[in-house]
C-alpha cells in the first residue's frame, strides 16, 4: 500500500517535470533567434537541443533519474535566466504593444490644451 502510494506520487512528479520541460522547449522554439544573441545568451539551436534532449529523456520509460534531473536543471536555467532576458529583448508581453493611459488620444497623450 505504501509502495503504491509512493509510486503514484513519483508518477505525478515525473509528469510535472515532463510538462515543465515541454513548456520550456516550446517557449524556446517560439522566441526569435536574434533575441538570444542580443541578450548575450547561448544560441537558440543550443537551447532547443538541450531542452529537446530533456523532453526525450523524460519520455524514455527506463529509469534514468540522473538524466531527468539534469534536464530539469537545464529547463529551470532556461525559464529563470534565459527566458526573461530574451523576452525583454523581443518585446515580451502580450502583443508586444505598449498600452497608454486612458487620457491618450490617437496622436499621443492629451494634455488638456496646455
Amino acid at each position: 500500500m505504501l509502495v503504491q502510494g509512493f509510486h503514484d506520487l513519483l508518477s505525478w512528479v515525473y509528469l510535472g517535470i515532463l510538462l515543465f520541460t515541454v513548456f520550456a522547449f516550446g517557449d524556446a522554439a517560439f522566441r526569435r533567434e536574434d533575441a538570444y544573441r542580443a541578450a548575450d545568451k547561448q544560441t537558440k539551436p543550443f537551447w532547443l537541443i538541450i531542452l529537446g534532449l530533456a523532453v526525450v529523456v523524460n519520455l524514455i520509460p527506463v529509469g534514468l533519474f540522473f538524466l531527468v534531473i539534469i534536464g530539469l536543471i537545464a529547463a529551470i536555467v532556461y525559464v529563470v535566466d534565459v527566458r526573461p532576458a530574451v523576452k525583454a529583448i523581443s518585446g515580451g508581453g502580450r502583443g508586444g504593444r505598449r498600452r497608454g493611459s486612458s487620457s491618450d488620444g490617437p496622436y499621443g497623450p492629451f494634455n488638456g490644451g496646455r
